[in-house]
């Protein structure tokens, strides 16, 4: 299965070949790399020529902007009512990845249709596009990133949407160390969202490694779910893992805990100019059998 994100206006995947996107972002059309794209590109228009920038790769690691245009130092782009600052960074990213608008829209009515409120933890939660999709609809989040930077980022998209007000709670630190520490003080989450990166370190310095520590946490953060838990997702930009490792993950640990549907697949991207569909990721979910 998989799970496109179709309802985009502000941002738009136009094209793709020969190892690269070519996207609208607001009114900016910027030209980067993806792994995923191994087809050709057909024909180089004037659309790919005519770009605002381009980030190439180093052959030695790395890469940078080279800028066709003058760019604001960042800028705004919509989804439904959420709104966030888009700024290229040294690693080719934006600040948002716009195929994660699948799941926004489904944790969004998720939470709307639950009828009780709902707490939400957000880990690994980087500028805070899920963050700011819960707290709209209306649950209690708790955003947890180890990078201080993402956190104030989030904060400032959580300001540009209007919810600054929202009970949105923002931790900087370890992941796997804040969910020990809430299982202690015995708190507890309706809904659990993770996008673990495939290797990282966290604020003292500790070694995460995907495949080692993944279903470690998914297991401890069964033990701060709540009695009656909404959902539980985890993303993956992880190559060589499949969905099926992480529903495999699901059913072992949320799934003993609770009753509940499994779902799981690619998530992806329309391609506006080939009618064809990028995968830029996996997800697993589960969700409440009445759900």
């Amino acid at each position: 299965m998989i799970f496109v994100a179709e309802d985009w206006y502000d941002y738009e995947l136009i094209d793709a070949g020969g190892g690269e996107r070519l996207e609208r972002w607001g009114q900016v059309v910027l030209r980067r790399p993806d792994p995923q794209i191994i087809w050709p590109l057909t024909e180089e228009t004037e659309l790919w020529r005519k770009v605002s920038a381009r980030y190439h790769r180093s052959s030695s690691g790395g890469g940078h902007w080279e800028y066709k245009t003058k760019l604001p130092e960042r800028w705004t782009i919509g989804y439904r009512d959420l709104k966030f600052y888009i700024h290229p960074t040294n690693f080719k990213h934006t600040g948002l990845f716009p195929e994660q608008a699948a799941n926004w829209s489904w944790m969004m009515d998720k939470i709307r249709s639950a009828g009780r409120p709902i707490r939400v933890l957000n880990l690994f939660a980087y500028t805070g596009g899920a963050t700011v999709a819960a707290a709209s609809a209306g649950a209690e989040v708790c955003h947890v990133d180890a990078a201080k930077g993402m956190v104030q980022w989030a904060k400032e998209n959580l300001a540009l949407s209007g919810l600054s007000e929202k009970p949105v709670r923002f931790i900087t630190d370890d992941v796997i160390k804040f969910v020990q520490r809430e299982q202690r003080r015995g708190s507890k989450y309706d809904g659990i969202i993770m996008d673990p990166p495939s290797y990282g370190r966290g604020t003292g310095g500790q070694v995460w490694k995907l495949e080692e520590s993944l279903y470690p946490l998914v297991e401890l953060c069964t033990t701060i779910l709540s009695d009656q838990p909404l959902f539980f997702l985890i993303n993956s930009y992880t190559t060589g893992i499949s969905s099926t490792v992480l529903s495999n993950i699901i059913e072992l640990t949320v799934g003993k805990r609770h009753a509940g549907r499994i779902t799981n697949g690619e998530i992806g991207l329309p391609i506006t100019q080939k009618n064809m569909v990028l995968p830029a990721g996996i997800l697993c979910r589960w969700e409440e059998d009445d759900a």
